[in-house]
């Protein structure tokens, strides 16, 4: 019998997507498989802009990242625990790792081995091995087909491709200078009274001893 999700792990979940409605990571769109349930996520990665897979729309394919991993002691792999898998990883830091491949993958630990060659040669060679770049073009022209099914319109220079967070409501900045505002009137106000109290006692006692 598979075992139901738990509540803590729905609740987790709900957090997580709407922190990443709301505050967008760059080169991603995320959106739910079905709305009622969270743990099918659709993600889709745009290729960053200025390197081969601008423009590109990428919905599949395996990943051979760390943070993924079980954080066992695996020698073989050339990874240490801590750059495994902790509590501390969540949605948002796994999406930027894997832009972060796109603009620089670790060769030493390739999930496609061919692809991880290519990569090296195409490096060294300072782009005149044009194997690797060829491909990676060839991916991206056929992505775009999946784009233009979703409706999506992919960005392709520095500007669309970067999102600009949300500016603070007025409303909010409003309600908290108010706030402080009057507690510090109220200080004010209290430490003038208190003034003006100590300043009559000072002068009754000066009468009594005169």
């Amino acid at each position: 019998m598979a075992q139901q999700p738990t509540s803590s792990a729905l609740r987790a979940l709900a957090l997580e997507f709407k922190s990443v409605q709301e505050e967008p990571v760059e080169g991603f769109r995320v959106k739910l498989i079905n709305d009622d349930n969270l743990f099918e996520w659709e993600v889709a990665i745009f290729g960053p802009p200025n390197t081969l897979y601008e423009g590109g729309y990428f919905k599949n394919g395996d990943l051979c990242i760390s943070i993924l991993h079980p954080p066992i002691d695996d020698p073989q792999s050339g990874e240490l625990p801590c750059e495994r898998w902790n509590p501390t990883q969540n949605v948002r830091t796994i999406l930027l790792s894997v832009i972060s491949l796109l603009n620089e993958p670790n060769t030493f630990s390739p999930a496609n081995v061919d692809a991880s060659v290519m990569y090296r040669r195409w490096k060294e060679s300072k782009g005149k091995d044009k194997e690797y770049e060829n491909i990676v073009r060839k991916q991206v022209m056929a992505s775009r087909s999946e784009a233009e099914k979703d409706n999506v319109v992919v960005p392709t220079t520095i500007e669309e491709y970067c999102i600009r967070q949300k500016p603070r409501p007025q409303e909010l900045e409003a309600d908290m200078t108010d706030f402080y505002v009057d507690d510090y009137g109220d200080d004010l106000d209290d430490d003038d009274e208190e003034e003006e109290g100590f300043n009559e006692d000072d002068e009754d006692s000066g009468n009594e001893e005169s």
